[in-house]
């Protein structure tokens, strides 16, 4: 897992933007992934890939939706107020990516619902 990590800082140092979109895409898409299969357990057999692909297009093309991005303002000052303020600059962009899986996970939910 250490080894994963190095190569993704080495990455994302070479080509910041590319690694960047590449990582809000994968994460809107985990989101998705996530809605569908924990939250609306849908199972495996009936996982719409066609709306995950959607989704990860969105988080490789941002949208933003009134709601959502009121939303947005709830939950991310806080999130980087705390990660500033308490967490080592070497764990913050863990924190990051970890509270976004949960908001990707609700704009998936938010655009999809019926």
């Amino acid at each position: 897992m250490a080894g994963l990590w190095r190569g993704y800082q080495v990455l994302m140092t070479k080509y910041p933007w590319t690694v960047q979109i590449v990582t809000a895409g994968s994460l809107v898409g985990v989101g998705d992934v996530i809605s569908q299969q924990l939250i609306e357990r849908r199972g495996l057999a009936n996982h719409n890939v066609q709306r995950t692909a959607k989704m990860m297009s969105i988080g490789f093309f941002f949208v933003d939706y009134t709601d959502a991005l009121i939303s947005n303002y709830y939950l991310w000052p806080p999130v980087q107020i705390a990660n500033f303020y308490f967490i080592p600059l070497h764990h913050r962009l863990a924190v990051v990516q970890v509270v976004a899986v949960a908001w990707n996970s609700y704009l998936t939910w938010k655009a999809n619902k019926m």
